[in-house]
């Protein structure tokens, strides 16, 4: 990277520079895609693949109740509305037959969030969308390495969006974002978007965003990528150890049916008394979190929606219960083990 930050600085190419360029190369043919779009964060990401596909006003866009407010903002923002659908109990992920049936003909777009690092079968989603001339955004911002079916995040739809923050399985030393598509159009209303809506220098053919990746970003990611398959073999790893240590630790119930392709950004369990263990396990040292611990429809930024407690039952159960463990690349079993016998102690 030392290099890389060199040529940076000699150029003063500090924005959108050839570094830019390699790296959007390098992610779109990691993501076995013909275009990647870098861009300024993962929210905006988001909202520029929707609008790229004309979300706006008047428009539905359905997506999960369990995920990270980015993904319900980016529809707010783009001006659409969001519709909120409940969760499997069994992978956190969107509920399918759900989705589906909250699919009509103002649909514009369905959001299926990979959350956690697991991709979601978008099988019957994109047959339902297409039914309605609806658009597949993927939220992919937790998913970069994961596979389905010999694909990654980006081809199960039309566009996929995904975000570089520092703690994602590929992050950038800030922040930073991208889009991965098949579709020319796309990529290139997405570049349009993301600069001012502007090809040519001061010919503004669209009202557009500031919403670009650094080259210095850029730099970081590049170097990064090359070890991003072998980092999520690691975590993969300590996801298998964590199965085997939890089998006998009955109050904990952890992740079932993941599939090989699953590229465990977080490792996310369910304890009762959730609240009282995460206090106890943390007093014990272990760096245990909530991934989420308020369903979207609960917070106060989107009670506008109307959906009050009840409405997603499956979502606002997981909120109360998720316990993410700690996870990251070279984890040591030592270190796994604390944590679990720390579990054991504070479920006892």
């Amino acid at each position: 990277m030392e290099q890389g930050f060199a040529e940076v600085l000699a150029r003063t190419a500090f924005i959108d520079g050839p570094q830019v360029a390699r790296f959007e190369e390098e992610y779109a043919a990691y993501s076995r895609v013909r275009h990647c779009v870098a861009v300024g964060n993962g929210t905006d990401a988001l909202e520029l693949a929707l609008r790229a596909n004309g979300v706006g006003p008047g428009d539905e866009c359905v997506l999960p109740a369990n995920s990270f407010i980015a993904t319900a903002e980016a529809v707010y923002r783009a001006g659409a509305t969001p519709v909120l659908v409940d969760i499997d109990p069994d992978t956190f992920l969107i509920d399918s037959a759900a989705a589906v049936a909250a699919i009509n003909d103002r649909t514009a777009a369905v959001l299926p969030v990979h959350l956690y690092g697991r991709l979601v079968d978008t099988t019957a989603i994109r047959a339902a969308a297409r039914a309605h001339d609806a658009v597949v955004v993927e939220d992919a911002a937790q998913s970069q390495g994961a596979t389905r079916d010999g694909k990654r995040a980006g081809a199960f739809g039309e566009i996929a969006a995904t975000s570089f923050y520092p703690g994602k399985n590929l992050g950038a030393y800030g922040d930073g974002g991208a889009v991965v598509t098949d579709s020319d159009e796309l990529a290139e209303r997405m570049r349009l978007l993301r600069a001012h809506g502007e090809r040519v220098r001061h010919r503004h053919e669209t009202v557009g965003f500031n919403s670009r990746l650094d080259s210095l970003q850029a730099v970081v990611l590049s170097a990064k990528l090359k070890r991003l398959d072998a980092w999520n073999a690691l975590r993969r790893e300590a996801a298998m150890r964590y199965e085997a240590m939890l089998a006998d630790v009955d109050a904990v119930r952890a992740p079932s049916g993941a599939d090989e392709g699953h590229a465990w950004h977080l490792y996310v369990v369910r304890v009762p008394d959730r609240d009282t263990i995460l206090e106890r396990v943390r007093a014990e040292g272990i760096g245990a979190a909530i991934h989420y611990p308020v369903p979207i429809h609960l917070t106060p930024a989107f009670a506008y929606l109307g959906e009050g407690p009840g409405s997603f039952p499956e979502a606002e159960r997981a909120a109360g219960e998720i316990l993410t463990l700690p996870m990251f690349p070279g984890i040591t079993e030592q270190q796994q083990s604390a944590v679990v016998d720390a579990l054991k102690k504070c479920t006892a």
